[in-house]
């Protein structure tokens, strides 16, 4: 370890000092002693280094010496600025004409100027700096010159205070003696300290206090004022029910002389009036009316009504104020009253006229009904008639068809087939309108292969739009659908049907497209298009558009029963179409479950002979003199031999007596008297065992066609179809 023979803590001078004398001794003992070795050299050539180095060390220290002198002076320099600001800063809040006080981050007060806690000269003396801001806050409120708040002591005031004081800014004003008032304002400082300047508000305060009493004066004018202007007789009470305001429509009312209201009387007067004049309504009793003035605090609002007789009622509103007073008002609704009574009368008055006018649109609607449901009978029955010899001529025209006639004998045949066809067509739409009118048409609601009905459909059409040159696309959907077949087609068909009628050029286009969980069939084609204020008219009956007005172009019904059957069905129906561009029926079907094939095409005529066995029996049964006659000549040309009787019981006895049993069975439905073609088809299987058989029958009936669907036999509709005759007769069934 090294030791210095210099103490740091000495004085430079004391180093100095130290060291001269440390050299003086050396010297002395390198002049006394006898240097054999040369360590006196070595030992004078040591007190030269060691005189270098305190030489350097004694320099150093002079040169800390200034610079400490010169840190001591600009110390005291920037004390006796700092002392300067202080009295600026004292001096700049002295002239601040508020109370101004400082805190530090402690709560401590650091400095304040002789405003601060004006008023108070109790405990001016005691500001002083380092006080805590809780003993200020004690002894403000133990000055004789703070007036408390009603229901406050100081204790209390000192808690609200120092709960003002932990927020950050805060302003309010405190009540002094003499009426004077001091507005504090508190704010924290960047560092946690808080200014707090006191404002003396009292001219402000005692300002606003004589503007409030002017306001006031002129509000109770205008009160007043607008009191004896109010219809309502209106009278205010204290909290001790003595009568503060009132005005002349009171008086009125009340029929009670204007010199029995008076400042401060009793609620007494008021119900002396009431009790001596009228009769409380609706249960109400005078006792109820003062047991509620006198009750407990808060009332709740209070409505009754009073009476003089029959004729004058008055509506009383009685209401608690915040001072624990009330206020009554009284209206006069007998006027009300009289109107509530005569429009009461008038009410009976017009529910007898409403229940007899009732009664008499309910017999009309009756009667209504009942023509309604007369002309959708007479539509079936005329229709049923009418289907009959429109059968019969169909079938003679048929059998005219290879008669070798001539050319122009074969184009009037020809026109009149089409003909009977239009009609046909014209017959059967209007007993579907009549069925969806009368809400008679029953759905049978199944898996529906669309891609069968747009092929059965496609080889109706094509014929059709290569007359007209239109070319016609029915794209294939192996899709099932849940829907009825029959309406469906229908829909469909008279889509289809509308399309090429109205299209003179382009193509018709047919297809299904997926939609989610239901599948879009749309009809599109390039035709004239539909004006948007005519779209909603196309649906509607014998409306055709800009067609002319012939019965092979229809009757305007197609769309109207496309429409009605969409709607039975549930099926959304829409149509988007632009003049001159074309026109698109959409119809939106749920898509079914399973694909269930329904169905078979009928075979087709022959024309070489194949499928028109020699010898073939047909058994007619047909009680229409003219469809008997037609059918047996069309069977007949085809080669076959026919039976006909007009009813069952004379088959049944002809089959007994001929012991023949036929090949085909042709019954009509409808055979008069009698049993008729369902009846007699099951006795003949009762019989002979399942014959072929068909029924034949000019009524569209859900309920027949449910029954031969139970029993296994198949219809043919009249007008009777020819190829589906052929199909039947001639076919290998």
């Amino acid at each position: 370890m090294t030791h210095s023979l210099i103490n740091p803590a000495d004085t430079p001078e004391r180093q100095r000092q130290k060291l001269l004398q440390i050299v003086e001794v050396l010297m002395r003992r390198v002049e006394q002693e006898t240097d054999d070795g040369g360590r006196a050299y070595q030992q004078f050539q040591r007190a030269a280094l060691l005189e270098d180095e305190v030489r350097e060390r004694t320099r150093e220290l002079e040169r800390a010496l200034d610079l400490l002198n010169a840190t001591n002076a600009r110390l005291a320099a920037a004390t006796a600025e700092a002392e300067a600001a202080r009295q600026n800063l004292a001096s700049a809040i002295e002239t601040v004409q508020e109370g101004f006080a400082l805190f530090d981050a402690r709560d401590r007060l650091v400095m304040c100027n002789s405003r601060f806690g004006m008023h108070m000269t109790d405990i001016r003396e005691r500001l002083v700096p380092g006080l805590a801001f809780a003993g200020f806050v004690q002894l403000v409120s133990r000055s004789r010159f703070l007036a408390l708040p009603a229901g406050e002591d100081a204790e209390s005031w000192a808690i609200g205070r120092m709960r003002r004081h932990a927020d950050r800014h805060v302003m309010f004003n405190v009540q002094l003696a003499d009426d004077r008032w001091v507005q504090v304002s508190e704010h924290r400082t960047l560092d946690g300290g808080t200014v707090i300047l006191q404002t003396d508000v009292t001219d402000i305060i005692r300002l606003e206090r004589q503007e409030r009493g002017k306001l006031l004066d002129d509000q109770a004018r205008m009160i007043r004022a607008t009191l004896d202007h109010i219809s309502q007789g209106v009278g205010i009470f204290d909290a001790e029910a003595r009568l503060v305001g009132w005005n002349r429509r009171l008086g009125i009312l009340l029929a009670v002389p204007a010199g029995r209201f008076r400042l401060g009387a009793s609620f007494d007067t008021l119900s002396e009036a009431l009790g001596a004049r009228f009769t409380p309504n609706d249960g109400m009793t005078l006792d109820d009316i003062v047991s509620w003035v006198q009750g407990p605090r808060p009332r709740p609002a209070l409505t009754f009504e009073l009476r003089v007789g029959s004729e004058v009622v008055l509506a009383v509103l009685a209401e608690e104020m915040p001072d624990g007073g009330f206020v009554m008002s009284f209206s006069d609704i007998t006027a009300e009253r009289q109107a509530l009574r005569a429009i009461a009368e008038a009410n009976e008055t017009l529910e007898r006229r409403v229940a007899g006018r009732t009664a008499e649109l309910a017999e009309a609607l009756g009667r209504a009904e009942q023509a309604n449901a007369a002309r959708v009978r007479f539509v079936a029955a005329a229709s049923h008639d009418l289907l009959q010899p429109l059968s019969a001529a169909k079938l003679f025209v048929a059998s005219l068809a290879d008669a070798g006639l001539a050319p122009e004998a074969q184009a009037t045949i020809a026109k009149a087939e089409n003909a009977l066809v239009s009609v046909e067509g014209i017959l059967d739409a209007l007993l579907d309108i009549s069925k969806l009118e009368s809400g008679r048409a029953a759905v049978d609601v199944g898996p529906v292969p669309v891609d069968r009905i747009l092929t059965q459909l496609a080889d109706e059409f094509a014929p059709l739009a290569a007359v007209k040159g239109l070319r016609l696309s029915v794209r294939p959907c192996a899709a099932s659908v849940e829907s009825d077949p029959t309406y469906l087609r229908r829909i469909l068909q008279n889509l289809i049907g509308n399309a090429i009628r109205y299209t003179e050029r382009g193509r018709i286009l047919v297809g299904a497209r997926p939609a989610g969980a239901n599948l879009r069939i749309e009809v599109i084609d390039t035709g004239p298009g539909i004006p948007e204020a005519e779209q909603a008219n196309v649906f509607r009956e014998f409306h055709r558009l800009n067609a002319r007005a012939s019965a092979s172009e229809g009757m305007g019904l197609g769309l109207a029963i496309v429409e009605r059957a969409a709607a039975l069905l549930g099926h959304p129906l829409a149509l988007r179409s632009t003049p001159g561009r074309g026109t698109r029926f959409t119809i939106t079907l749920p898509r079914a479950a399973q694909h269930n094939p329904v169905g078979g095409a009928l075979p087709d005529i022959g024309d070489d002979g194949a499928l028109r066995p020699d010898g073939r029996i047909v058994c007619l049964v047909e009680n229409d003199p003219d469809m008997r006659r037609a059918l047996c000549h069309l069977l007949e040309k085809w080669r076959l031999e026919v039976i006909d009787v007009g009813s069952g019981e004379e088959a049944l006895s002809l089959l007994d007596e001929i012991g023949i049993l036929p090949d085909r069975f042709l019954i009509d439905q409808d055979l008069g008297s009698g049993i008729d073609g369902l009846a007699l088809v099951g006795r003949l299987r009762d019989r002979y065992g399942a014959v072929p058989s068909r029924l034949l029958t000019a009524i569209r009936s859900t309920a027949l066609e449910a029954a031969c669907a139970s029993a296994g036999i198949r219809i043919l509709h009249k007008p009777v179809d020819a190829a589906a005759l052929a199909g039947f007769v001639l076919g290998n069934e």
